[in-house]
């Protein structure tokens, strides 16, 4: 009978607390306002600079290095003396030369001596004409002699002049890959001492598609068909840096690949830009912004407004009702955090900003209005 009535008690009293639970109403969700907004679409690529002129500076004789003669890191002016090596084994080659050319000389002297000797013997046939033919060959090997003696001798002045390396553009030197007393100039020795770049103007490489060459080319032809004047504007192209903040000059686009790279698919673009406060060193990430169409009314809505299944974008739509729906849509250029909507949605539509994974079509839910900041407007 206890039992029986504990059994009871408890029955009402899970009855009564689950009496007294309130009933959940539709969820709170943070929903953007789609906006249509005057503005030319652009186009980033990822791409990595260069300096105007960047020189491998390269031992061309092998030797110890004696002597190096800048600041690494530093500013160096053309003609500037940058490395010295060991000269001490050119210069007795330049010394061995010359005694080459001494004995060639004196080879000569004896030669045309001999030539001189027996042409009036010759004419007078005091001589055979042998002996006189030995005697005009052995002018003309001692002149041939001298003359490869001399040859030598330059080259080997050459050589020597290499023992002492100069700066051949005024730029900016990095470090050097060989320390005094290294032995350079041959395989596996350092070869490439170091690099001096000129920096007053940087160049920027980075990849089309070739989807985006074209698209670019035909925006590029619409351009100069409407343009006003004989002149000819290139498109402008504007720097960015890794860590989001833009250089302070416009670049323009130089140079154009000759072919499409089978391998990648892609077309080798080179921009560049003025680098007045050397500010921008060759090797940096870039990310490039091109103008891809003229301003006009476009719709933008945040990226993380949109859900992607293979390839297919889509968005809900939170009705007059607050009831959510499920749709479809097209988009566009992709633009930082925002993103351009071709086809369907309209402006002033409101779609579910974050918590897309919790709703489905049909759905009830509390909308609340939400602002986006766009890192796009801070640039």
């Amino acid at each position: 009978m206890r039992k029986t009535i504990a059994f009871l008690f408890l029955l009402a009293l899970v009855y009564g607390c689950k009496s007294k639970r309130p009933e959940m109403g539709p969820p709170q969700l943070p929903v953007y306002t789609a906006k249509s907004e005057q503005i030319a679409i652009s186009k980033d690529f990822i791409g990595q600079t260069y300096g105007l002129f960047d020189i491998s500076i390269r031992a061309r004789v092998d030797g110890y290095l004696e002597g190096i003669h800048f600041e690494e890191g530093g500013n160096v002016k053309k003609g500037q003396l940058l490395y010295s090596i060991d000269p001490a084994p050119l210069d007795a080659k330049v010394a061995e030369a010359l005694s080459m050319v001494a004995q060639a000389k004196t080879n000569l002297v004896k030669a045309e001596s001999d030539y001189k000797r027996y042409k009036p013997l010759a004419e007078t046939n005091a001589v055979s004409q042998t002996d006189y033919d030995a005697a005009v060959a052995s002018y003309g090997a001692a002149q041939a002699s001298l003359e490869a003696a001399d040859a030598s001798l330059d080259y080997a002045k050459i050589q020597q002049s290499y023992a002492k390396i100069y700066s051949p553009i005024n730029g900016i030197i990095g470090r050097s890959e060989a320390k005094v007393g290294d032995y350079v100039g041959r395989e596996p020795n350092p070869v490439v001492l170091n690099t001096v770049s000129r920096l007053d103007t940087i160049l920027v490489q980075f990849h089309l598609t070739e989807l985006q060459y074209l698209n670019l080319v035909q925006y590029e032809k619409a351009r100069r068909t409407v343009q006003e004047g004989p002149k000819e504007e290139k498109a402008e192209v504007i720097l960015f840096f890794a860590d989001g903040s833009r250089h302070s000059e416009l670049g323009n686009v130089d140079f154009v690949g000759r072919n499409i790279d089978p391998t990648t698919g892609t077309l080798l673009v080179q921009a560049s830009f003025a680098n007045p406060n050397r500010l921008v060193r060759p090797g940096q990430f870039a990310r490039l912004r091109i103008k891809v169409d003229d301003p006009s009314e476009t719709l933008l809505v945040p990226v993380k407004c949109l859900q992607e299944v293979q390839g297919e974008f889509n968005a809900y739509v939170v009705k007059s009702d607050n009831t959510v729906e499920f749709r479809p849509v097209e988009v566009g250029e992709t633009m930082q955090d925002m993103i351009v909507i071709r086809s369907g949605l309209t402006a002033n539509e409101r779609v579910i900003l974050e918590g897309i994974n919790k709703v489905k079509s049909g759905m009830q839910i509390v909308p609340v209005e939400t602002e986006f900041k766009s890192v796009r407007n801070n640039q």
